[in-house]
């Protein structure tokens, strides 16, 4: 049986990036997408479940806006 991706599957359709998904996103370095998650006075949305670090896809845009003086 082959391997097939869904719609579901890909970066572009899921609700939540994961690190290596985020910060190419954002246009930066996974190190800097870590400095900014570790700094908990940047307000980056971001779900930790257990070892697993989300970024809400949705949540992202906007703080990305606000950051950009969008807000």
């Amino acid at each position: 049986m082959a391997d097939t991706v869904t719609q579901s599957d890909t970066p572009d359709t899921r609700i939540g990036l994961r690190p290596d998904e985020a910060a190419p996103s954002l246009g930066i370095s996974p190190r800097k997408l870590w400095e900014i998650t570790a700094d908990a006075d940047s307000g980056i949305p971001v779900v930790r479940l257990g070892r697993t670090v989300v970024y809400p896809r949705r949540e992202l845009i906007e703080w990305l806006g606000k950051q950009a003086g969008g807000e």
